[in-house]
């Protein structure tokens, strides 16, 4: 049993550098919190090496230490099941048809092209666009500093091109996050008391439904976009660690 749990966590803690490496060199340096993986990796290589020391000094402190990042591994599993659930629920989610207003939330513009991400949820927008020909979509984001433009106008110009009338296009060019993406997007167009779709990632979509509603969006629904499958592990872990930072912090 003792070997058993030491590869174990030899073999999670390589997998964990291994993905970092993969994350680096998949989506690049300034992929968000990918440090995270770099720390899973030490944690896991360090449980290993205290279970192996252990075993072979069983009065030692270090009985200790192995308790205690045991405990914290233990509720680390269990915070992950708990939200992970939901966020995985949030991603089976199925628009209802006609939306009066989707709001799509912006995403990393690459100079003046849209991100894989962003092209995701414009597809997705598009499609809907397509089927619901009333529908108004506010198109929710601004311009970061390594951007060409902002991620409205990106967003505008992709929907535009591929046959979304531009009347049907509004947009909020201001905002640098999620929060404010809706925040400042009910400013303009004075949504909260309107049925709205929000539109993203479908491992997104539970936690800007979690601050549509904190926002005061009283029937809002989530438009589920395909995300990147090999990408989706650190997408539910960030997302799993934003959630948590906003409820601490907040």
């Amino acid at each position: 049993m003792e070997n058993l749990l030491q590869t174990g966590c030899l073999s999670l803690g390589i997998l964990c550098f291994f993905y970092y490496i993969f994350i680096l060199l998949y989506a690049g340096f300034r992929t968000s919190i990918s440090v995270i993986w770099i720390l899973g990796g030490i944690f896991f290589l360090l449980l290993r090496h205290g279970l192996h020391y252990q075993f072979v000094h069983p009065q030692s402190w270090v009985r200790y230490a192995v308790a205690f990042m045991a405990i914290i591994l233990a509720v680390g599993v269990i915070v992950l099941a708990l939200i992970g659930s939901r966020i995985i629920r949030g991603m089976a989610q199925e628009p209802e048809d006609g939306l009066p207003y989707v709001v799509v939330l912006g995403a990393q513009v690459k100079g003046t092209a849209p991100s894989r991400a962003l092209r995701r949820r414009l597809e997705r927008a598009i499609a809907y666009g397509k089927e619901n020909p009333e529908t108004r979509f506010i198109l929710s984001g601004g311009q970061g500093p390594d951007e060409g433009i902002s991620e409205a106008e990106c967003m505008f110009r992709y929907m535009a091109d591929r046959g979304i009338e531009s009347t049907r296009l509004l947009l909020e060019d201001q905002s640098t996050s999620t929060a404010e993406n809706l925040r400042y997007s009910d400013v303009l167009y004075h949504l909260k008391d309107k049925k709205v779709g929000i539109l993203s990632n479908n491992f997104h979509i539970y936690r800007a439904l979690l601050l549509a509603k904190r926002e005061g969006y009283g029937n809002a629904e989530g438009i589920p976009a395909s995300a990147d499958l090999l990408m989706q592990p650190h997408n539910v872990l960030r997302e799993i660690c934003c959630i948590l930072a906003e409820n601490l912090f907040s």
